[in-house]
């Protein structure tokens, strides 16, 4: 599906990146795998190319505009152009209410979820306009469409990621690119188990809260965003797509 296109998917070091860029590589992708954590980024380079496909790994501070930057240079520089991009890198935050948290928590949370995907598009945007092509999927999360108490910060950013999309998604449709959103529900990744195990709670028991009732495998998540990326999603644009087990419901 993807042979003969190059892609890059930020956040590819663990949980759905990884997972994501593993389910491009077996598609026929060529994968930029970025992140900031090296070692677990080749790892996941090297799962690639055993499975007989291509991909590079490129470190990638999403907060910083330079390195943004340098990360779709080098990108199209590799491998000549880019088709797909996945802006799935986030912070999130121990649970806890609103009047507890800092400026700098704020800030910190803003700086990764809304100005890291900002920075991603731009410079994705501006790489796939001189070719007149592409798709770009941002990963939101079910936090996008509802509100979760103890989670506001990281709510409002998801909240922020679906409106950018939607923005963006209407400005360049008709320059060739079509851009999406994924909203996860609960997945398990080592993030939902890190988070859980800090409130006291389990990931299975999150999950039971949606008709589904169970957490979703990153893989799951990874092949909605494939679809998003394909030509099987043509007529897809500015939508997010609610991956949830039914928790939106």
């Amino acid at each position: 599906m993807f042979t003969g296109k190059a892609g890059v998917v930020v956040g590819a070091t663990a949980g759905i990146g990884r997972a994501t860029a593993l389910a491009f590589g077996r598609l026929g992708a060529s994968v930029i795998v970025s992140g900031r954590r090296a070692s677990e980024g080749h790892a996941v380079v090297e799962e690639i190319r055993r499975a007989g496909g291509t991909a590079e790994f490129v470190a990638v501070d999403v907060a910083d505009e330079a390195s943004i930057a340098a990360l779709i240079a080098e990108s199209v520089r590799l491998f000549g152009r880019l088709d797909f991009a996945v802006n799935n890198a986030a912070r999130e935050l121990p649970g806890g209410l609103l009047h507890e948290r800092t400026a700098q928590e704020c800030d910190d949370i803003l700086a990764v979820n809304v100005r890291g995907v900002f920075l991603g598009m731009k410079y994705q945007l501006i790489q796939m306009l001189s070719q007149g092509s592409g798709a770009i999927v941002n990963v939101a999360s079910t936090s996008g469409h509802k509100a979760f108490p103890y989670a506001a910060l990281y709510t409002a950013t998801k909240h922020a990621v679906v409106g950018l999309t939607k923005a963006a998604a209407a400005e360049y449709v008709k320059q060739g690119i079509r851009i999406n959103a994924i909203s996860p529900g609960v997945v398990d990744t080592e993030t939902m188990q890190r988070y859980c195990a800090g409130a006291g709670i389990t990931v299975e028991g999150v999950a039971e809260t949606a008709p589904i009732g169970r957490p979703a495998d990153p893989d799951e998540i990874a092949q909605a965003i494939t679809w998003l990326c394909s030509p099987a999603s043509s007529y897809v644009v500015g939508h997010s797509l609610l991956a949830d087990g039914g928790m939106c419901v």
